[in-house]
Parts: C-alpha cells; structure tokens; sequence
C-alpha cells in the first residue's frame, strides 16, 4: 500500500480545539462549509469517543451532520438519530434477466405504484395514497408483522400515550415521499434487481419528535451553552435514556419490517406484470443507515449513531444507492476500524431541494432520466440527479471503507 492510500485508509484528520478530532473520508468530493461548522460543533460536545467518522456523502443536516458517524459515551443525541428513524435500503436479486423484462416498463411501474402506498398522508377528506387508510384490513404479511410488533408498541404506549395517534399499523408496509424510492435495476451481468429506500414512517416520525423536545426540555438550562439546541442530548442513567433506547430499537424493527413487507409487494406486483416465471433470493440485504445502537470499537462498548451512514463491518454487504438516473452499489465492507467500521448512504445532496427546484427545469430532469421509466413532472424536479454529488467520486472517497460486489442501474424508479 502507497503512502497515499494508507493515508487515505485512516481519513484526513482535522483537530479540533476543545473537541475530539475528525476523520473525513472525502478526498475528491465538495463539502460545505455550512456542514464543516456542524461537525465542528458536535465534536466539542464531551462524550464523543475517539473521534467523529465523516463519510463521503456528507452534508448539512438539521443539529447534525448528515453523512456522519458519532461514537458516544453515556450519552445520545435524538436529534442525530432523527426523525426518520431505521431508514435504509433493501435489495434482492431475481433470477430474470433484463430481456426478460417487458419492452415497455410503464405497466411494471404502475403496477408497483398500485401494490405499494407512496406519496405524503393527506388531511381527512383527501385521498390518502401514504397509507393504507380505507382499506378494510392490512394485506396478510403487513398484519402478521404487526402482530409481531404489537407488544413492544404497546409497551411504548404506556410510557408515551400520545404515540398511539400515529399511523403506526396503517404506515407499515408504506413506502412514504421525499427521497424515498422504489427500484428495478440491472446489474453488470444483466440480471433483475429489485431495491427499494424508506424507514420507520409516521410512527418512527413521532418517537423521534418525543424524545427530541424530551432531551431539549431535560437540558432546558444548558441549551444556551449549546451550540445548536438539536444537539440536546439524553445522559446515561437519566429519566429518559432507557425509554429512548427501547423506542428507538423498536422503530428500527419496524423499519426493518416496513422493507420486508413493501419488498414482498414489489416482487408479487412484478409477477403480475412479467411473464416468465421467477424467484428472489432468499436472503435480501436490508440495512439502515439512520440508527443508533452499542458496538465495540477500540476495546471500548460504545453507542455508534449514523447518521446518514452505513455500517460495513468486514465481509458485511451494504447498499449505497446513487440518485435517481445513476448508478448504485451493492457493497461489502472492509472493517475500516478509523471509521468506525462505516461507509456512506447514498452520494449526499449537493444542494437544498429549494435550490434544485430554482436551478432546474422539467425539460432538465426529462433528460436526466431520460433510460428510466419514472415519473417526470415538477413535483420530483427536487430529486434530479445534478441535485446530488457524483455517485462515482463517493465511491472512489471509499474505496477504503468498501469494495464493490454489484453494479445496479435503474430501468425502473417509483418516488413517494
């Protein structure tokens, strides 16, 4: 190994004055200043460990950092792990191949939009497509899950009652709006891929939002000692530090579950539409990149919140989707232990969806996905791909962190 590459391998170091260091993985990628200042502030707070890990997708973020990797001891910042909590990818491969696929993909696309709730939950009265409101009972795997999530919710329930207004059973299953997606792709030996992208939903929403305003309600003294009052934080030991961490593991576990039943739908909608009889593999890789949990890194238990990150242990397979129109990665970690044995989400945004919308124009995005079968009208103007960094220069930033197992381009792509 070079100089540079062993360089490259531990991430350049920025010291930080009356805070831990950080180790930025972004050679070759913009960062922005807005986002330097953020990480800068998180780095002071006192129970970081070690040092903060900084992905190459990284970008600003509401209280921290998106793209980043915060080792913590004693103590959890809600609003690093979000609102959006387990949000993360899923993919499985099928034995198709992409002759198999029809010549026209729209009928594929609508049939995947019919089989799957998408869009924002609209107020009573309106149409609903977010939900499964009005139906007059959840599909068969979307009911035995929440079988299997009901006693930990209802626990959660008798601790925080105003989480029982929240969607929880008509979300799950559901795939949301914004960046969230759903994906039929190829891969470099022509073999059908289906991925999709969402999270934890309306519930996941709400226990992000209670233990937020609980964290900044606790520290309501110190928060002027805080250089943003998203960084309020939960203190091991303290009155709500234990509710938090079962809320925040039951979410992720209803995450996990919302991309396992929306993948079943996928795959069963598709077998409507493609004629030639196939099969998924059995093991799909389904991982968050919005979470918190304990790990062991530098002989040390610690809580490891990724914020916008993936955890690639060695020999664990990840997936690291580019934006709507480029390429995305099915990737197997390298255990970088400097970077907490992590690696990026997605290529980041480059710009604010307000600034993609003034920047681009329809006839834009038209051409931008012109190989893809996916919606093109103003109302995803926001995700156009020039609104994200190049997928390629995240994964050469990386190329420590993980090594590629599968390149996926998209023929197919239904946004919320």
């Amino acid at each position: 190994m070079s100089g540079h590459e062993q360089a490259q391998a531990q991430g350049e170091v920025i010291e930080v004055a009356d805070g831990k260091p950080i180790r930025m993985w972004t050679e070759g990628v913009p960062v922005e200043r807005a986002a330097r200042e953020q990480l800068l502030n998180t780095a002071r707070l006192p129970f970081i460990f070690r040092h903060l890990a900084v992905m190459p997708d990284v970008h600003l973020g509401k209280g921290s950092t998106i793209g980043s990797v915060i080792p913590t001891c004693g103590a959890i910042i809600p609003a690093a792990v979000g609102v959006d909590i387990g949000c993360g990818m899923i993919a499985t491969r099928s034995t198709l191949k992409a002759g198999d696929l029809p010549d026209s993909l729209r009928g594929l696309r609508a049939a995947i939009e019919d089989a799957v709730p998408h869009g924002r939950t609209l107020g009573r009265g309106q149409r609903d497509q977010g939900s499964w409101q009005g139906a007059r009972r959840l599909p068969p795997l979307v009911d035995s899950l929440w079988a299997r999530l009901l006693p930990g919710f209802k626990r959660l329930v008798e601790k925080t009652p105003r989480l029982q207004d929240s969607n929880h059973h008509l979300h799950l299953g559901t795939l949301g709006s914004g960046n969230h997606f759903i994906e039929v792709c190829v891969d470099e030996a022509e073999r059908v891929w289906f991925m999709l992208h969402s999270g934890s939903r309306g519930v996941g929403n709400a226990i992000g939002r209670t233990f937020i305003a609980l964290a900044q309600a606790d520290m309501r003294q110190h928060l002027a000692n805080l250089p943003d009052r998203d960084l309020a934080y939960l203190k091991e030991g303290s009155r709500h530090f234990d509710d938090y961490l079962e809320a925040v593991g039951w979410a992720q576990e209803y995450a996990r579950c919302n991309r396992l039943a929306m993948m079943s739908h996928v795959v069963t909608a598709a077998r409507r539409v493609i004629a030639r009889p196939f099969s998924v593999d059995a093991e799909a890789v389904n991982c968050h990149h919005n979470y918190v949990q304990r790990e062991r890194h530098f002989g040390s238990e610690v809580f490891v919140t990724r914020k916008g990150a993936l955890s690639a242990r060695q020999g664990e397979l990840g997936i690291i989707p580019g934006s709507m129109g480029a390429r995305s990665y099915i990737v197997r970690g390298l255990g970088n232990a400097q970077a907490f044995c992590s690696c990026s989400h997605g290529a980041g945004r480059l710009m604010s969806r307000n600034e993609a919308r003034r920047r681009f124009t329809l006839a834009d995005q038209e051409r931008a996905t012109a190989q893809v079968e996916c919606r093109k009208d103003e109302a995803v103007i926001d995700e156009i791909p020039m609104a994200y960094k190049d997928i390629d220069a995240v994964m050469r930033a990386q190329r420590s962190l993980v090594e590629v197992v599968h390149t996926l381009r998209q023929v197919v792509c239904v946004k919320g």
